[in-house]
This record gives structure tokens, sequence and C-alpha cells, in this order.
């Protein structure tokens, strides 16, 4: 076991980033992380809380537990993990430049921080362009233009550099990294500048110090060049295994303008702490999971031999629990751990020219747009309805489960749009299903739908006629990639590309005359070119002509309304990894789409009429 004497005190800005449903980390504006970093020192050593609406009133539902590290939505129990990360105080953030590109409702939005960083450098050594798909994103920027555009799509987006205020600077003592120096112009996500006094961090440091390691201190100093951080190795006593030095780091406001990286603080005082002690068999799979990485870091900064805890990729949650426990165990029996880290999320696949992009096989076109609403089929209401029913002669002595009220008595349906029927008929049965309702109310709910002459038994969603949606006009293209999908090794792979404007909401949709929006456009979707992925591309066509891939509504990720929703046939987004749920190997996958589509109304036999 090495000796953990490789104490530096080291300069770096924080950054406060949230997990969004993606994947990825976005950061917090530099005034919510100067106002989370004071709540930090102001606050209870065991945690606090902060209200993030008290310095931006659009962030007013939110609050982090900084116990948990955890941002909690009030207004809706929405609940996501925050970190701590920290950059060269001469990358953007530490200098106050925001990158930014703008949005379909041409409002501006941050890049990632690490996009960001790249960026800024790229414009500092003023090259003309950056490629962006080392980072995971199949964007080029183009800084003469100062546009981005998609390698895929070509679609073109304004980008800005815009002045801020600079991420709070803390400097403080941290172990030296594994090879003796601190990387150039990116971050230091996750190093431990100064971990908390939560019973995660409590925890990791406790296993430390049961090693039996020692802490001591040498003279020495190391400055980096700009875009590394300015480093000076702490002179400290050596202490024992008992008495363990917690890194500290001290706040330090920067100037209006920061040019250099500023020099370091002296060194405070050792802070010595007492470690808490937390039961395993209370934490939850993500503490262990945090216990586990966080404990991986410490050691891999401290230069110390690790042994590599392998094949932990897989896609079930129980996996990393059983490194966290692993980890801790073994580093308490004095057998340092190293877990390998998780895998990245990959959106889309790898740049494609125009002449390896393919036609499907058996299909004889690319594309496929819809433009208007599908005609009214019958004359009126009441035709379309009967048309699907059989008479009752005897009602049974049972309620109607759509108006509540028994068959045997009147409908309870009391709106416009339904006229007097005879008493012969006023209970129809749905000839394929059985089940019986007021014919007035099966009217009522046909008038509140589309109107499109289908009709659909609301209590076992049978479908009579031809369901379509209300989904706005748009395109569907799809063609072939030379890429394969994960757990599709022996096919190449099909690519979707979706595209619908916002627009105005006809009299199909919740707010006729409203307008609606369209977030995130072009979607891409990938499919196996297999002979069950082109069934499954068939049957999808059937659906987009039918308008029953997507629709209008309140978006159940964003909680935006009068939007651009899925329709409940799902797509998978996400081209070379699982992360999110909506990406590859999924075995699955082919057959749930295909019970959804049959749960629209549309078979294999409208499939084979799809050529």
């Amino acid at each position: 076991m090495a000796n953990s004497n490789n104490m530096l005190l080291a300069s770096a800005v924080v950054v406060w980033e949230w997990l969004n449903e993606h994947g990825r980390w976005r950061p917090y504006s530099p005034a919510v992380s100067h106002q989370i970093e004071a709540a930090i020192r102001s606050s209870d050593p065991r945690g606090g809380s902060v209200v993030l609406g008290q310095v931006d009133s659009r962030l007013s539902p939110y609050i982090i537990d900084l116990q948990s590290m955890h941002q909690f939505r009030q207004d809706t129990g929405t609940i996501r993990p925050v970190r701590r990360s920290f950059y060269d105080p001469a990358s953007a953030p530490g200098q106050g430049w925001q990158w930014e590109w703008e949005n379909d409702a041409g409002t501006w939005t941050p890049y990632d921080m690490e996009v960001a960083i790249a960026i800024e450098s790229a414009h500092n050594r003023q090259q003309p362009f950056l490629d962006l798909t080392p980072l995971g994103f199949c964007y080029l920027i183009d800084f003469q233009n100062m546009t981005q555009v998609n390698r895929q799509s070509q679609r073109c987006r304004r980008i800005q550099r815009r002045a801020d205020m600079a991420y709070p600077l803390v400097s403080g003592p941290l172990p030296v990294p594994k090879g003796g120096g601190v990387g150039g112009s990116g971050g230091l996500t996750g190093a431990l500048l100064g971990p908390c006094s939560c019973q995660q961090c409590m925890l990791v440091l406790s296993v430390k110090t049961n090693t039996g390691g020692t802490v001591g201190g040498g003279a020495g100093i190391q400055t980096l060049s700009r875009r590394s951080l300015t480093i000076q190795r702490p002179k400290t006593s050596a202490l024992t295994a008992s008495k363990p030095l917690m890194p500290t780091a001290m706040l330090i406001t920067p100037a209006s303008s920061v040019t250099t990286p500023p020099s370091p603080v002296p060194s405070p005082s050792p802070v010595v702490m007492k470690p808490q002690r937390t039961p395993l068999a209370g934490l939850s799979r993500p503490a262990l999971q945090r216990i586990a990485m966080a404990q991986s870091r410490a050691l891999i900064a401290s230069g110390v031999p690790t042994v590599p805890v392998k094949n932990l990729n897989g896609s079930s949650p129980v996996h990393p629990a059983l490194a966290g426990i692993t980890g801790i165990l073994m580093s308490a029996a004095a057998l340092p751990v190293c877990l390998t880290r998780p895998p990245k999320l990959v959106l889309h696949p790898p740049p494609v020219s125009k002449s390896d992009i393919k036609p499907v096989p058996g299909f004889g076109h690319c594309c496929r747009k819809t433009t208007k609403k599908q005609a009214r089929k019958g004359k009126t209401p009441e035709e379309v309805v009967k048309k699907y029913l059989q008479k009752v002669k005897s009602p049974p002595e049972e309620d109607c489960t759509i108006c509540m009220e028994p068959l045997g008595g009147p409908s309870g349906y009391k709106g416009p749009g339904v006229g007097p029927v005879s008493r012969a008929e006023s209970v129809g049965r749905l000839a394929q299903c059985g089940h019986q309702y007021h014919f007035q109310c099966l009217v009522a709910m046909y008038n509140n739908g589309n109107k499109d002459g289908s009709l659909q038994c609301p209590t076992c969603k049978t479908i009579y006629g031809v369901k379509t949606g209300n989904q706005p006009a748009g395109k569907m293209e799809y063609h072939v990639i030379p890429h394969s999908l994960p757990g599709h090794p022996d096919c190449k792979t099909i690519r979707i590309i979706y595209n619908i404007p916002p627009g105005i909401q006809g009299p199909e949709h919740p707010n006729p005359g409203k307008p609606f929006t369209a977030r995130g456009f072009p979607r891409h979707c990938y499919l196996p070119d297999s002979e069950k992925g082109r069934k499954v591309l068939r049957l999808l066509l059937v659906a987009w002509d039918r308008r029953l891939i997507f629709s209008v509504g309140t978006s159940s990720t964003t909680g935006e309304s009068d939007t651009v929703i899925w329709n409940e046939v799902h797509h998978k987004t996400e081209f070379g990894s699982n992360l999110t749920g909506h990406g590859f190997p999924d075995p699955g996958h082919l057959d749930n789409v295909l019970e959804e589509l049959r749960a629209q109304g549309i078979t294999e036999d409208d499939g084979l009429m799809e050529k």
C-alpha cells in the first residue's frame, strides 16, 4: 500500500451539474453554482438544502439536498442526481465564457461543460472548425459563421459566445493524480478536492483509514502551464492513520476579469475528523455505487496500484451495487480496487457519407409524408356507431361503464351533439367484443375523438374500423447505414428520421387554432436491418400514414403542453448504448413494438399490403 503523502494544493473552478433524462450532465449557471457553494460553507456540515429559486426565479420549484446529492422538483416530485465538478481556472467556466446554441423556441441553451471547454479551447487557437464527434455529438462548429451543423441532417443552428460571471474558485489540498500531474485543458470531474461530510464520503474515508496508510508531507512547488492547474505541495507533519488528513477546499472569490490562474492560498490547517460508520445494509444501490466510484477515484488519485474489477458494465442495476460492496470489502482487507469506468452515452452512429446510405431492401421508396387529416368516414356519428352495434332487447342489470348509469335507464350524458333515440335503440352491443353501452354514450365518445369512422371499445380497447390519430404533418425518412447495433452484430442498421415542424393545431387537436411546438426534431431512431426489423418498419409506415406515431399533447418529460409527443409506440433513439433505456441491446424490443402496433389496430396483414 503506497503512502498517502502526495497531497497537493490546487486551484480549480467548481461547476455544479444535474443529470438529465438522456444521461448528460447539464451545468447550472454560475450564479446558481455560487449560491450552492455559499450554502455549503454556511450550512450544517452534516448536510443541508439549497432553494434554487432564490437566485433564478425559473428554478423556483427546485431544491438541492446536499446530503443525498439530488435535485428535487416540488411540483412534480421528480428527483435527479447532481454533482460538484472541478475544472481548470483558465478554461471557459473559469474565465466567465458561456457557449450556447439556439433551440427551436429561439432561446439559447448552454452546451455541456466539457463541450463548452472544447469549443472555447478551439476558439482561442483560432481554429476555423471544430468536430464534436469525439465528444459523442455529430455536430460541426463553424466559428466563422458562428453556427452548429448537424453532420447527418445538415441542419444548421446559430451559436453564441457570451460573457458571464466566472464560476466559483476553490483552493485546497487534493491527492496527486496518477502519473504525477493534472491533465491539460479538460476538467477534474470527480476529483476529491474536498469531499463533503455526507455519510457516503465519510464511509469511504473510514475505509481508506482502515487500510493502514499514513500521510506525510514534503516541500516542493510545481507550477504547470496556463492550461493546467496551479499546484503546490503542502508542508505537513507526519500523521498516523488514526488521525487522517481530511482534504479541504477554501472558496476564493474571483475578480470580475480573470486572465491568469490565481496563486494558491496558504495551506489551511489540517482538519481532524472522526469518520462516521454507516451500515451498508441501510444504503441504497445508488448510494453504494457512489461510494464505490468515490473510493476508486481516491485510490487512483493517490497513486495506489489497483486490482481492477472487470466485466461490471451490464445493464442490470445489481452489478454496480455488487461492485460497490466488493470494492469496500476488498479495500477493508488492504486490497485496493479500481472499478471499470461506466459506459458512455452514444446517441448517434459514426458519420456516414451519402454514398454509404442505401435503400432498405424490399422497399421501393425511402420517404413518406403526411399532409392533411384523413377524410371523415360516414355521414353522421350516429351512422358510424350503428355500423358496429347489435341491438339489445333486454339490457342486463349492470352499469354503462361510460356514464356509470344503469343500462336499463337513460344515458347519463346530457351534452350537445347527441339526439334522442328510441328505447329499442337506447343500448347496443359491440359486435366483436360483446361489451354493452348506452347508444348516446358511444355517440358522445365518438364526437370527442378524431371522428375518423373508427370506434374503440373503452373496456377492452378492441378497434372497430381503421383507427387514425392526430399526428401533425411531417416527413418520415428511412435508409440503411453500414453500422451494426449492439446485440445485432450480423446486420446493418435501419435509420429512421422523423421531422415535424411546429404549426397551428387543427380541429382534431386539443386546442384548435393554438400554436403547437415540436421539440427535438429531426428525431433519429434505429432498427436492425433484419427480417423482423424490416417487418417492424413496414408496420411503422402504416402507423405513420394513419398518423399514430406522434400526437399533440403534454410532454411527460418536460411538462410542456401543446407540443408534439410520442404516441405509445416506443422507438430506440440511442444508437450505441442503452444508458437511458432507449437503446440497444434489447432482445425484446421488436416484439414489444409489434404488440404496441397491434394495440393501435395495426397487424401483420396491414404490413403485407405496405409495398
